[in-house]
């Protein structure tokens, strides 16, 4: 085993003990009948609600697919982007370091389709770089609007909360506006970046923002179900601790996303709710997508024997 191998695996190993942790200090004040008895609690409207929220992220996430393949000029079927994003991202987001996890998948569909290794390496840039966005200009929003939580999270005063958000803010229009006057390539020291054309990257801002607006619901939904809970303090808790996820890279955010929306919002982060929410964004599309890789797999070995033997039957009748 390399050197490299042997850091990146003493990383998870660490990773998963914090995460590990983390879930004990969570689940330690928590019975097992409480535990059953707070997630039966939620109401299946409110479930259900949860799943339809997921589900919209999801193909919000396909559509950051779809603007990395366009912008570089490339056209494959909406379809077949869903169904390589939603596999990708539904086992990357369990699997943690989504950005690599993600890509590997992403990288076994998209080849197979007529994409070189490049392209894909773009796609994932570009599609990290609409997370980014998004949760940027999420967070902007609601540090402005609900400065109070994310203040008693980050020990800072409201008004200084609001100035980080208007930096926030400031970000995505930088991006925009860069993309609007930059034709060429983008020089930063060593390294250059090609900007994509105006209305992508403000369909980036507005399409990543969406996302993380739907994942807030979901979880709005599961904390709503044991108080009232201003959306934007659900907004709030979700934008904190998907930062908190993306800076640990903890497998999908295990420990980290309860701990942090437990401390968002104390009274209603019941650890029903925040089992309801994992179940609804992470488990059931977990479930899905290993499936579908299965069933692809599957009708990928059989085209590619059918497109072999048909090659054999036209080389021997040539011969």
């Amino acid at each position: 085993m390399s050197l490299k191998s042997m850091i990146w695996n003493g990383l998870l190993v660490a990773a998963l003990c914090f995460a590990v942790f983390l879930l004990y200090r969570i689940f330690e004040q928590y019975s097992l009948d409480q535990i059953v008895q707070s997630v039966r609690s939620i109401p299946l409207s409110s479930f259900c609600a949860a799943l339809l929220f997921a589900a919209a992220s999801y193909l919000c996430l396909g559509c950051f697919d779809l603007l990395a393949i366009r912008s570089l000029g490339k056209s494959l079927p909406y379809p077949k982007i869903a169904l390589a994003s939603f596999i990708s991202l539904s086992l990357g987001h369990n699997i943690g370091f989504a950005g690599l996890s993600s890509g590997a998948f992403r990288y076994r569909f998209y080849s197979r389709w007529g994409l070189t290794t490049e392209d894909v390496a773009k796609i994932i840039l570009f599609c990290g770089v609409t997370v980014g966005l998004g949760l940027i200009t999420l967070g902007g929003l609601a540090l402005i609007v609900n400065p109070g939580d994310a203040g008693r999270l980050l020990r800072l005063d409201p008004a200084s909360v609001r100035i980080f958000g208007v930096l926030a803010l400031v970000v995505p229009v930088v991006y925009a506006a860069l993309a609007f006057f930059i034709r060429g390539k983008l020089r930063l020291w060593r390294w250059s970046f090609q900007l994509p054309r105006f209305s992508i990257a403000v369909a980036q801002v507005a399409i990543g923002t969406i996302n993380f607006i739907l994942v807030s619901a979901c979880l709005h939904q599961m904390l709503s179900a044991f108080g009232e809970v201003a959306v934007f303090r659900s907004v709030t808790a979700y934008v904190l601790a998907n930062s908190a996820i993306l800076a640990t890279h903890v497998p999908g955010g295990l420990g980290v996303l309860e701990a942090t929306v437990s401390y968002a919002v104390p009274q209603e982060a019941s650890i029903g709710a925040l089992i309801a929410f994992r179940c609804a964004y992470f488990f059931i599309p977990l479930a899905l997508g290993t499936t579908l890789l299965l069933i692809s797999e599957i009708v990928f070995r059989r085209s590619r024997g059918t497109d072999e033997e048909a090659d054999e039957r036209a080389e021997a009748q040539s011969a």
